[in-house]
């Protein structure tokens, strides 16, 4: 671990959270993370009491004024107490991607603080509404065996069906949409390079199917580049996952400034007063 070369640096370069109206808006699923993703995260982490440690690599010339400094990669971890689970925020040079947008946010966990690798890793690209994030942490905060799975993956879609999700008709035990079949959640095949524990998953090859992870993303129209995506390794406890998805499936209207241009017209808006 390294400690911060530039102090003053923030983390992100995105846009600050403020200065324009506020709405409430709904479907939270189309809200998108209002450029706040990064705040909004950290600022749960800190209150549940996770240490933070700022990377940066760059290029810094000798003389060189502060603002010309080249920045290649910044990264924010974040350490629960008990070290057994960890989130990190990643704007790479090289980015990895999921649904061809890259990852923002990788939150792991470990069965043991001694284990030098992680039992799971969970992805969360930009415009994930951050409340989704945050209640998946917190869910994995209150976990007392965080890489032990609870409950069966029915209480995934249970939880978005009780939001008014639709279970695929192909697929009722693995996949549901939103009823404008914008944003799926699915446990099927998980991506290449998703981080996992699991001997099955890392000994697959070729045409071999590894075990099943969920998967989550919302696709604004058929076709068009999603707005924003989820990946769930393997060995993710359902009941974690079962977290993020009734947060995300929730039909209570949330705060933004900044709305996704993909899905602006099909949000309802309210003044916030």
């Amino acid at each position: 671990m390294e400690a911060p070369l530039y102090p003053n640096l923030p983390p992100d370069p995105s846009s600050p959270c403020g200065g324009q109206p506020a709405f409430w808006v709904g479907p939270r699923h189309l809200a998108g993370d209002d450029g706040c993703l990064y705040d909004a995260v950290a600022d749960a982490l800190a209150g549940l009491g996770w240490t933070s440690l700022t990377i940066v690599r760059g290029r810094h010339e000798p003389d060189e004024a502060p603002e010309d400094r080249q920045v290649l990669r910044s990264t924010v971890l974040h350490i629960s107490p008990d070290a057994l689970r960890w989130a990190q925020w990643s704007l790479a040079d090289e980015p990895f991607h999921l649904g061809e947008l890259p990852i923002a946010w990788q939150i792991s966990a470990r069965a043991e603080a001694s284990s030098p690798l992680a039992q799971w890793s969970a992805y969360f690209t930009r415009d994930v509404p951050g409340e989704a994030v945050v209640d998946f942490l917190v869910a994995l905060d209150a976990s007392s065996q965080p890489a032990v799975p609870l409950a069966g993956p029915e209480l995934v879609l249970d939880a978005v069906a009780a939001h008014g999700w639709l279970r695929d008709i192909d697929q009722p035990q693995a996949a549901a949409t939103d009823p404008t079949f914008t944003s799926h959640i699915s446990l099927g095949e998980v991506p290449p390079l998703i981080q996992d524990a699991d001997p099955r998953a890392l000994s697959a090859e070729g045409d071999e199917t590894g075990p099943a992870g969920w998967q989550a993303w919302a696709e604004p129209a058929l076709g068009a580049p999603c707005l924003w995506a989820a990946s769930f390794a393997a060995s993710v406890p359902h009941d974690l996952v079962a977290a993020f998805a009734a947060s995300l499936s929730s039909t209570a209207p949330v705060l933004r400034r900044v709305l996704p241009e993909a899905t602006r017209e099909r949000l309802l808006r309210a003044p916030a007063i």
